[in-house]
């Protein structure tokens, strides 16, 4: 038997991992505190699950020829490779998916969790830069979907 598609890819299970941290934390905190408080309350989690996260990380922003722009200062860095930013608003915004991808494309990093506690119910998207001017923008309900499809299509493969 083939195992899931998120226990193959390290970066798909650290993403279940936080995900599934954030909406536990959410269940217990609910919604209507200060974004700082959920920062504060994933990195705690997040860490006593053994993982590496980094608070207010600052990041090098460079322009195309390399050259320094400045930092960014990620909300949580987990694991040296997944930039969480955390947003404490009704509901997320365009402007909230266009920053964090900028961050990504000037960080140079390829993989981002934009979650947001502020509503009744929890929004997580999952970002991906593959390239310099590729983005991919999903909810995990659609990641799942393709990971089965993906999995269904090639049932011999790992």
């Amino acid at each position: 038997m083939n195992p899931p598609a998120t226990q193959a890819d390290p970066v798909l299970r650290l993403c279940d991992v936080v995900r599934e941290t954030a909406f536990a934390m959410h269940g217990y905190l609910r919604h209507g505190h200060l974004e700082k408080v959920y920062e504060n309350g994933l990195a705690g989690r997040l860490r006593r699950q053994g993982l590496a996260v980094q608070q207010q990380c600052p990041l090098q922003v460079r322009d195309r020829d390399g050259t320094l722009l400045g930092d960014y200062y990620a909300d949580l860095l987990v694991q040296g490779f997944l930039i969480v930013e955390i947003k404490a608003v009704r509901r997320l915004a365009e402007e909230h998916l266009a920053q964090i991808l900028g961050y990504l494309r000037a960080s140079r990093m390829e993989h981002g969790l934009l979650i947001n506690f502020g509503g009744a119910r929890l929004e997580i998207r999952k970002l991906v830069l593959a390239g310099e001017n590729s983005e991919e923008v999903r909810g995990f309900e659609e990641l799942a979907a393709i990971d089965r499809k993906r999995s269904a299509q090639n049932p011999g493969v790992n």
